[in-house]
């Protein structure tokens, strides 16, 4: 079933959704299935699974010239999908990127995931390679997420790349989108990259699922905004309960959002990191019960394969 029809059918009622990464490469699927198990309980009608594009690592010869090496270190995205609606019953998203991909291999990758009755896709740009200060497409890629919207789009209607092909069958994705209420990182201002965000609406996205936040007040900007502008498809809040002192540092980093006064102190003055994971939780707790009270249809947990201070969350929310 289609992201736009869960919500649909929910008549109002705040759904609960969170997103799980591929084990390294070396472990078995029973490491996510042992992640998702404790969340069953609060019915979950979808699972995005994350897909991580290749890396480049150097290793030394004997001779001291460096040797590249290509590396993906958390393969199995399509597989783990296919096991969760396997097992649960429940939709699985993967996210499709355009880093790493040329448009033959999405074309191909997304007839698989029709092929397995795979209904909903995330369609992302992804990030740069670590040694990469900016984005670089695969040479004939798509360059953009509204090109990969694009796309997927086409290939509903039927139109696949190879012009020539007779009585092509439609596929039926429906396409998430990322939104960023704090802006994505490359661009210059929120409004404009609301104006690119439309766009990928324009192009056939049904949904927009967001970068995780801190405040509230945020996120309601941010949805205002794109009222605003003409955007009227769902608009899914995401959200993480931090839980170490480290994250502090690494997410403001990594993702470049904002992280409140309050929030900041409580977890500075927290004993250790224990301390902090109760923190994370409350504050979680209470973003969350902001926005059911505001009307919200889902809220998306990002629980990075950790079950424990999700499902504590879920408990007090839904």
């Amino acid at each position: 079933m289609k992201v736009t029809q869960h919500i649909e059918n929910a008549n109002g009622k705040p759904l609960f959704s969170f997103e799980i990464l591929p084990p390294l490469k070396g472990q078995n699927i029973q490491s996510i299935f042992d992640s998702i198990d404790p969340l069953m309980e609060f019915n979950p009608p979808f699972i995005d699974v994350t897909y991580h594009r290749e890396e480049y690592e150097f290793k030394e010869l004997p001779s001291g010239l460096l040797q590249k090496k290509i590396v993906k270190k958390r393969p199995g995205t399509v597989g783990i999908c296919a096991g969760i609606q396997n097992k649960y019953d429940v939709d699985a998203i993967p996210h499709i990127l355009c880093g790493g991909f040329t448009k033959e291999d999405t074309e191909n990758l997304l007839i698989d995931l029709d092929f397995l009755g795979i209904d909903n896709v995330v369609a992302l740009r992804g990030d740069a390679l670590k040694n990469e200060i900016y984005f670089r497409p695969e040479k004939e890629g798509n360059e953009y997420a509204s090109e990969l919207v694009t796309q997927i789009h086409n290939l509903n209607k039927g139109i696949y790349l190879d012009e020539d092909l007779q009585n092509s069958s439609c596929t039926n994705f429906c396409i998430g989108v990322a939104g960023y209420p704090e802006k994505h990182m490359e661009a210059p201002s929120v409004d404009s990259d609301i104006h690119f965000l439309k766009q990928k609406i324009k192009n056939g996205a049904d949904y927009i699922i967001t970068q995780m936040f801190f405040d509230n007040k945020r996120f309601f900007d941010f949805v205002a905004k794109c009222r605003a502008a003409g955007i009227t498809v769902p608009i899914i809040p995401g959200l993480k309960p931090i839980a170490t002192k480290k994250q502090l540092n690494l997410i403001p980093h990594r993702f470049k959002v904002d992280l409140p006064d309050e929030l900041i102190m409580a977890v500075v003055k927290a004993k250790d990191n224990e301390a902090v994971k109760e923190i994370g939780v409350e504050w979680c707790v209470e973003q969350s019960k902001g926005l059911v009270a505001a009307g919200f249809p889902v809220l998306h947990y990002y629980s990075m394969g950790k079950a424990e201070n999700i499902k504590a969350i879920a408990k007090e929310v839904f």
